[in-house]
């Protein structure tokens, strides 16, 4: 009872809202506990990536360290073109490993090698004397390719301001030092010597300049190198941040943009970086591998052209060198970007009170590509992030995690989360490791979490549907079934009034002879009425709690149709109408699995629901018929010539406690359970049930199984 109460008091509208109310109660808690699961989830993923950069990145400088620690190892006479090999008394000399053509070194991108002594005289390993090549068994066509090359070098060294171009007649070595004239054409003034009295011009030197001071320009050859160590020694942790510098600073050419551009979500980054401070943990600010920079001295042994001895020379007869044996000073190498994108590793040798710098020049992206993107490829962060190189806070280079791109061409295209940033160790300290997340892989456990919130929405919103549905039932059949009560109500109430009228007419006889039998008939037709009233709610309450104990047997249709003949004229003939058989002898013969007390019920009361719908149809007909189906079933039919059934309900008759009229304004009797009753029997003889309309009418058709 409660429960039906309850139902009354709900209608639709208030399912469905009390069903949003219960939808959201469960949605917004599951939304946020998936929100937060997920962000943990690309937390963990971003955390671990980082340690991915991390990892890299101290590969990158193990690496770079490498390379320097293999340049600090070479000795000073190792920039000469000739060096002394073994004990020097033995007069044994090779060329020097950094005389080799093509130029061979671990380091990537590495043009050649090159010395400035303290008057700022350019020298390469590369080329020997010019009358002496063919001694070291170098033809003319690789001769030209060193010169070249040395030129190339020298170029970009006096491009960038370096040291100065000299014109062909100012190189005359050879010449006595007083019949040397001073032929020194600047083509870039240094700005080391801007504030100098002296006045160089084209073969003399100027009347106002004091030779002092001309001796002072000599040793100021080398300073522009100083210029590039100073520019190297700041504090790079206090720029270390990817944030706005001061409007002052400047971008250098050749490079992509500067860091202040980079518009990266620091969010996961800071994150991390909090975590780390609570954690007690330092900023990894510089990379691991690092080594310990310092001086350090050497006995040098040189071969140089200063002395005429005869020397042995791979095994052959050299001329016109000698050997110098000194202690110098080599302090570690220094390293810069310069503004033609190149990089220049150099190092300061003292050797007798005078400063030699010592280098080599190296291109930017081979450099680049060797050392960081060829590691960088190889590695999972490539599919989901970009690096960037920055060197003193300009951008340089930068490898796409996109595979159809290798490098990015502007600041603009750098997008993303940052993820990780360091630098190098010194003396790459001004080059920053960047990595931006293009894309954050949410791993196995985010794509589990995808698809179990799938999962759970689906489930959510399936069970929410089936529950509203449900209910909807649930409400209608309990509109229903107060409809039944109000239709049986009616439909008992009806022939017992009747029968309890006529019985007491009877029992006073207040009757006439002649009337006697008229109400005899009255209420037996109205006892058959009630008896078929309570006969199918009786095989409803079977059917329905599946007590129906049906028995099958094989019948003809001839035997059927006889039967139930027997039971309907009267039921046809009290309400006016005439019943038609239509059926031919071989059907009569065949014979179907059947019940035939359901079968006789179901006949009952398709006729009945007949003869209710169509009491106003000018032809009051009532046609029976049988025929065989090609699918081994004999169909039986009902026809009518009333108005039909609307198309809208053809399904819905079959329904229980379905009414085609309202309660409170329907004009025919019944109870709702006629149609449902003869489907539910049909289908447990393992039949069905349709209807169709005929002009005029409706005619409903059962089929049964062949029996076997």
């Amino acid at each position: 009872m409660p429960r039906r109460k309850l139902l009354n008091r709900f209608d639709k509208g208030r399912l469905r809202l009390l069903l949003f109310v219960f939808f959201a109660a469960l949605a917004v808690p599951t939304v946020v506990l998936i929100y937060q699961s997920y962000s943990q989830l690309k937390w963990e993923a971003f955390h671990q990536y980082r340690l991915m950069a991390e990892e890299l990145a101290g590969r990158v400088n193990g690496q770079a360290v490498a390379f320097i620690v293999a340049e600090e190892a070479r000795s000073f006479a190792d920039y000469s073109f000739l060096i002394v090999a073994g004990d020097p008394s033995a007069n044994f000399v090779q060329l020097s490993p950094l005389s080799a053509y093509p130029v061979a070194s671990g380091v990537p991108g590495l043009l050649g090698y090159f010395q400035v002594d303290a008057e700022g005289a350019f020298s390469s390993p590369l080329v020997p004397a010019e009358d002496e090549f063919r001694t070291y068994g170098i033809s003319a066509e690789e001769y030209a390719a060193r010169v070249d090359l040395e030129a190339s070098i020298r170029e970009v060294l006096a491009h960038n301001q370096l040291i100065r171009e000299r014109r062909l007649d100012e190189l005359a070595f050879n010449e006595p030092p007083e019949q040397a004239p001073v032929q020194r054409v600047i083509v870039d003034t240094f700005e080391a010597l801007a504030d100098k009295d002296a006045v160089i011009l084209s073969g003399e030197l100027g009347a106002s300049a004091p030779v002092t001071e001309f001796a002072d320009a000599e040793m100021d050859e080398q300073r522009p190198f100083d210029q590039l160590k100073k520019s190297e020694r700041r504090d790079y942790n206090a720029s270390y941040k990817v944030e706005p510098k001061p409007a002052a600073s400047k971008q250098r050419g050749n490079t992509l943009g500067r860091l202040e551009d980079l518009k990266l979500d620091q969010a996961y980054e800071s994150k991390s970086i909090e975590e780390e401070r609570q954690q007690s943990r330092p900023e990894s600010i510089i990379v691991t591998g690092s080594y310990r920079r310092e001086k350090r001295k050497e006995q040098s042994v040189i071969a140089e052209p200063s002395r005429k001895r005869n020397l042995v020379v791979g095994g052959r007869v050299g001329a016109d060198v000698g050997i110098t044996t000194f202690e110098s000073e080599i302090e570690p190498f220094e390293f810069s970007m310069l503004d033609s994108g190149h990089f220049v590793l150099f190092r300061q040798v003292w050797r007798d009170g005078q400063r030699y710098i010592q280098g080599a020049l190296i291109e930017q992206r081979p450099f680049l590509e060797g050392l960081v993107g060829a590691m960088f490829k190889t590695t999972a962060l490539s599919r989901m992030s970009d690096l960037i190189v920055a060197y003193q806070d300009d951008v340089v280079s930068a490898f796409s995690g996109n595979v159809d791109r290798d490098y990015l061409a502007s600041s603009e295209e750098f997008s993303g989360a940052l993820l990780y940033q360091t630098r190098l160790s010194d003396p790459l300290g001004g080059m920053q490791l960047i990595f931006s997340i293009t894309q954050l892989p949410p791993g196995p456990a985010g794509t589990l979490l995808v698809w179990v919130s799938v999962i759970l929405a689906l489930v959510l919103c399936g069970g929410l549907s089936a529950l509203y549905y449900l209910g909807v039932g649930q409400i209608d059949l309990a509109s229903q079934q107060q409809d039944f009560v109000s239709a049986v109500s009616h439909e008992l109430k009806t022939p017992l009034t009747s029968i309890r009228m006529y019985g007491e007419m009877l029992k006073e006889g207040w009757a006439d002879d002649d009337k006697k039998q008229e109400y005899y008939d009255y209420i037996h037709d109205e006892s058959e009425r009630l008896s078929r009233l309570i006969n199918n709610v009786l095989q409803l309450a079977r059917m329905t709690r599946n007590d129906a104990q049906l028995e099958v047997k094989q019948l003809s249709v001839g035997e059927l149709l006889d039967q139930v003949r027997s039971k309907i004229e009267t039921q046809v003939l009290g309400a006016g109408f005439t019943v038609k058989f239509e059926h031919t002898a071989k059907v009569d013969a065949t014979s179907v699995a059947v019940d035939a007390d359901a079968f006789t019920q179901i006949v009952i009361n398709l006729v009945d629901n007949a003869i209710k719908f169509s009491r106003d149809a000018e032809q009051k007909l009532i046609q029976i018929g049988a025929r065989g189906q090609s699918d081994a079933t004999v169909m039986f039919t009902v026809r009518d010539f009333g108005s039909g059934v609307p198309r809208d309900q053809m399904k819905k008759i079959f329904k229980l406690f379905y009414r085609s009229e309202n309660e409170l304004t329907r004009e025919t009797v019944g109870t709702g359970i006629g149609h449902a009753l003869v489907h539910q029997l049909a289908t447990a003889m393992e039949g069905g049930v349709d209807v169709i309309n005929r002009e005029p009418g409706a005619e409903f058709r059962v089929w049964l199984p062949l029996g076997s």
